[in-house]
């Protein structure tokens, strides 16, 4: 025990001598900083397997989604190319890295490499890096891009110390008769994947890729190409803050490539962040070895209780258009009751829209519709009976936004709540959009009934919000709606995960959370029963009859 304590004491020394260095001179990373990339200064991005970070035979060049203009080039894996990932993960036993019989060591080890990462994303400089970093492949405004560096951050800074191991809590039962006992353990898979998208390409893998490691599994990790170099980035800063090169691979490649990996590394859970058609592919592909974190078509309520209109058009404008609406969070559909509709509410949310401008990236393009796409989606719902446009409904002008991205204003049409509960209309309505888009209705008093309808047919429940402070109204609402983060009250939002409460969606055995220790647990550790039957035999015991 000295030895292992001496051998700490100079770890920590030398991993603060590091920390010191990184300070001024961000020693982690490989690029020199995110706004200097170009096409003339081109980013590079690296795979990571057995330890090594190393080049593939193809390379796939990634344009600027402002401008156009090829600036990172990402080391793709192609088929032929899969053995050292497969290898990898075949290494690691069903028993993971750590189990509370098995290193407990690396729980310790864990929250220190927490600590210092936590630390190291505190440090302006470092944070402005990652931020900046973030606006160049997921283009939004600086203070969007900041609040995920500081999620992050916040989450290292929850799993420092003791509190990686304390998320292997057991509990113990007494027996039948003395030297019986049995213990609940939480017990990981071992190898495991984890897919996450391009919208939140900092906070959504390393939230779910450090719950992974605290709990004992060794993962194989892809991020969407478009956005990967932030991961890159960031498993740099993880070597750099003690984690062991070996306990995480990373890959690049397309859809099919890493389709392949799971099917021939058979990793023994999967995490999915991302549509829900590649979901559904995976979910049987993989024999339902996964957790989902699927798409998101998402409801707020206003209810009858009318106040506080700025504030609401406030909230509902971030939810709608915030990060332009790229996020899974983000606002739909809103129910709105005719009590709203009287006040100056429609009016706030049209001004604060128009306030939403390209130069400081408050709207900007999206990745994964084309304008055209866009456009023809609000002219089919315009053809409904009733149907209006209230904000927008056009492209955004004077840009250089290729066109292999979608680029329109803060967009939300008016679609009557009868006709969108018209079986010829209703996938129509909820098709999600990942962009700055919302359908918006209206109810009476008596159609509550036909809102509770519509999020019953509903196939995603990501998040949802109540807006309202009365308790009666509240408890009917989410009494009968299933959303995993329902918000409720007068300030209530869809948007804006942090990282003290459960993300996830709900009615869907396959829902994966993220950020809180419920989540964590949930995602990346099963349950294992060992029962303790130590005896003593009772005395005189004699052979009894056969049963």
């Amino acid at each position: 025990m000295y030895r292992v304590r001496v051998l700490r004491q100079i770890t920590a020394r030398a991993t603060q001598g590091t920390l010191n260095r990184c300070v001024h001179s961000l020693q982690f990373a490989s690029i020199e900083d995110a706004e200097g990339i170009s096409a003339s200064r081109p980013a590079k991005v690296q795979n990571l397997v057995q330890g090594e970070w190393i080049e593939s035979s193809r390379w796939n060049t990634l344009v600027d989604p402002l401008n156009g203009e090829p600036f990172i080039k990402v080391s793709e894996v192609d088929q032929t190319e899969l053995e050292p990932f497969v290898e990898s993960l075949s290494k690691c036993p069903k028993h993971g890295l750590h189990n509370p019989f098995k290193a407990p060591e690396r729980y310790l080890m864990l929250g220190d490499v927490s600590t210092r990462a936590a630390h190291m994303l505190s440090l302006p400089k470092v944070s402005d890096f990652f931020t900046r970093l973030i606006q160049r492949v997921a283009p939004k405004s600086y203070s969007q891009a900041l609040g995920e560096v500081f999620v992050t951050q916040k989450f290292f800074e929850n799993f420092s110390g003791d509190q990686v191991r304390f998320l292997a809590r057991s509990f113990a039962i007494p027996g039948n008769y003395l030297g019986q006992q049995s213990h609940g353990f939480r017990w990981p898979y071992g190898p495991v994947a984890i897919i996450t998208p391009f919208n939140f390409p900092l906070e959504i893998p390393v939230l779910q890729l450090m719950g992974a490691l605290y709990m004992g599994n060794k993962v194989v990790l892809k991020v969407d190409s478009k956005v990967c170099i932030v991961m890159e980035q960031m498993l740099r800063l993880l070597h750099e803050c003690g984690l062991p090169k070996e306990d995480v691979d990373f890959i690049n490649s397309d859809g099919s490539t890493m389709n392949k990996l799971l099917l021939e590394a058979k990793p023994r859970m999967t995490l999915f962040t991302g549509s829900s058609k590649v979901a559904e592919k995976l979910a049987l592909d993989l024999k339902g070895r996964i957790k989902l974190e699927d798409a998101g078509f998402d409801w707020k309520i206003l209810g009858p209780d009318v106040q506080e209109v700025d504030y609401v058009a406030w909230v509902c404008d971030q939810d709608a258009y915030a990060c332009s609406g790229q996020k899974c969070s983000a606002q739909s559909m809103l129910f709105m009751h005719e009590n709203w509709s009287k006040s100056s509410f429609l009016d706030r949310i049209s001004e604060l829209a128009s306030r939403r401008k390209l130069e400081d990236l408050t709207i900007g393009p999206v990745l994964t519709f084309t304008t055209e796409s866009m456009m023809e989606h609000v002219n089919s719902l315009l053809r409904i009976p009733g149907s209006k446009l209230l904000i927008g409904g056009k492209p955004l002008e004077n840009h250089t936004i290729p066109k292999v991205y979608g680029a329109i204003k803060p967009t939300a049409v008016f679609v009557p709540l009868e006709e969108i509960l018209k079986d010829e209309n209703f996938e129509l309505v909820t098709k999600e959009i990942f962009g700055p888009f919302q359908i918006i209705t209206q109810y009476k008093d008596h159609q509550l009934q036909m809102v509770l309808d519509a999020l019953e047919r509903m196939h995603a429940h990501l998040t949802a919000a109540v807006v309202s402070n009365d308790p009666i109204f509240l408890q009917e609402v989410i009494g009968k709606s299933v959303n995993g983060t329902t918000y409720a009250g007068l300030r209530a939002r869809t948007t804006g995960a942090p990282q003290n409460h459960w993300f996830g969606p709900a009615g869907d055995p396959r829902g994966a959370g993220i950020g809180t220790p419920e989540a964590i647990k949930l995602v990346w550790s099963c349950h294992r029963e060992i029962i303790y039957d130590v005896g003593p035999v009772p005395r005189g015991w004699e052979t009894p009859p056969s049963t």
